[in-house]
């Protein structure tokens, strides 16, 4: 009896260690599937996106396919907008003296020969003065001259004293001129001092019309020939100095069309045309600078700002999509291309619910991968991708609508868990 109770225990024995066996094997079979389902789910999360047909309708997405197309091709390059010497000018005085009012402030417009200040000079009233001296002794000596030539006519005097006078005369006038001309540059009128009035206070005038783009001075301050009162800046004629490299210089000839947009303001685009190439490399950049005046609106453009430009340099046939079918998304570029399709089915798995039954249908849709793509140039409301990786020939991509995708795709994969 009791060799029957050992034998039994032993079977038991073998027997529980099966089932634990069997439990573990099963237990490790399980956890072994689900760990490979959800590396499957993650490894596709963040690439592909199923869309059913009411979304795509919705989104109005659209197909289409990567076309060859023939672009416009550019050269990129960076530059800065400058003002040519001749069309900027400082305001200085030829006469020293002291600075009575000032009529201008940085940014205010003036047109030439508008009075922008007045200084006070001592020396303008010694040279109206003089001027005026000259014209009486002038006077004078025309009528001692009318005097000697009737001396002479009666033999009453020598020839030579005619002779005097006209030399007098002669000195007389080289001075008044002289004079005249010092005071009309000091901006003095010369009638109005002819007439016996002598003023003291000089009008300082702007020799360019344009914007005041410093002011140096201030009243009381002495000013003199080598002290600007103020800079004026004609943006009329601005022009594009830019700088581009040694490979790319013979794409490029006088004449050629430049868009630019401000590098820290890109919303707004303008035209320039190149007159000019440079001829040496700018210092140790390996680059050559290329001069473009600017054409048509010059609103809101300085002197000084920095600028990105495309010199467009013909046209080349390249693959393309529509310039929406390409979304950015964490500093990359996108498409999304099909995959596959999915037909409407109907389930007819049934569950037992308080004698109910249950019916789950599936959608028709389509999933769609987010292929990497490398942006080129742009034109016609198209732009020319490389692909990082092949694609089968014709392969379907969404030509419209492709924002809404991405942001399904992202969407899910922040709130998936």
């Amino acid at each position: 009896m009791k060799r029957i109770f050992i034998f039994i225990a032993i079977i038991s024995s073998f027997a529980s260690c099966s089932n634990k066996s069997t439990a573990n094997v099963d237990a490790k079979g399980e956890i072994t599937q689900e760990a490979g389902l959800e590396e499957s789910h993650n490894e596709s999360e963040g690439t592909t996106v199923s869309l059913t047909e009411v979304q795509m309708q919705t989104a109005a997405i659209e197909l289409g396919t990567i076309e060859l197309k023939n672009l416009k091709t550019s050269i990129k390059a960076n530059g800065n907008l400058t003002v040519p010497n001749q069309n900027k000018a400082l305001v200085t005085s030829i006469n020293s003296g002291v600075l009575k009012t000032l009529l201008i402030q940085p940014g205010n417009y003036v047109r030439q020969g508008q009075v922008i200040a007045t200084i006070v000079n001592p020396d303008a009233a010694r040279l109206q003065q003089e001027l005026q001296t000259t014209n009486a002794q002038l006077n004078l000596a025309q009528i001692e001259l009318n005097r000697q030539k009737e001396l002479v006519e009666g033999n009453a005097a020598p020839l030579k004293n005619v002779q005097r006078v006209q030399t007098e005369i002669v000195t007389l006038r080289a001075t008044r001129n002289a004079l005249q001309k010092q005071l009309s540059a000091m901006g003095i009128s010369v009638a109005s001092v002819s007439k016996g009035n002598i003023v003291t206070t000089i009008a300082i005038t702007a020799p360019i019309s344009g914007t005041v783009s410093t002011v140096s001075a201030q009243i009381g301050s002495p000013v003199d020939a080598s002290s600007p009162i103020a800079e004026i800046v004609n943006n009329s004629q601005l022009h594009l100095d830019l700088f581009v490299y040694e490979k790319d210089l013979h794409k490029l000839h006088a004449g050629q069309t430049i868009h630019f947009t401000l590098t820290n303001g890109p919303g707004k685009e303008y035209d320039a045309r190149i007159y000019s190439i440079g001829t040496a490399f700018v210092g140790e950049t390996k680059t050559i600078p290329i001069h473009a005046v600017v054409m048509g609106n010059k609103e809101g453009l300085i002197e000084g700002m920095n600028i990105t430009a495309l010199i467009s340099i013909g046209t080349a046939v390249v693959p393309a999509v529509p310039s929406d079918a390409i979304v950015s998304y964490q500093g990359q570029d996108y498409l999304f291309v099909l995959t596959s399709k999915k037909q409407a089915a109907h389930s007819g798995e049934s569950k037992e619910e308080g004698g109910k039954k249950n019916a789950e249908k599936d959608e028709a849709g389509m999933s769609f991968e987010r292929v990497q793509v490398i942006k080129g140039i742009s034109d016609i409301g198209y732009t020319e991708v490389t692909l990082i990786k092949d694609l089968p020939p014709h392969s379907k991509i969404i030509t419209k609508g492709a924002f809404f995708a991405n942001a399904k795709m992202t969407n899910t994969g922040e709130h998936e868990d």
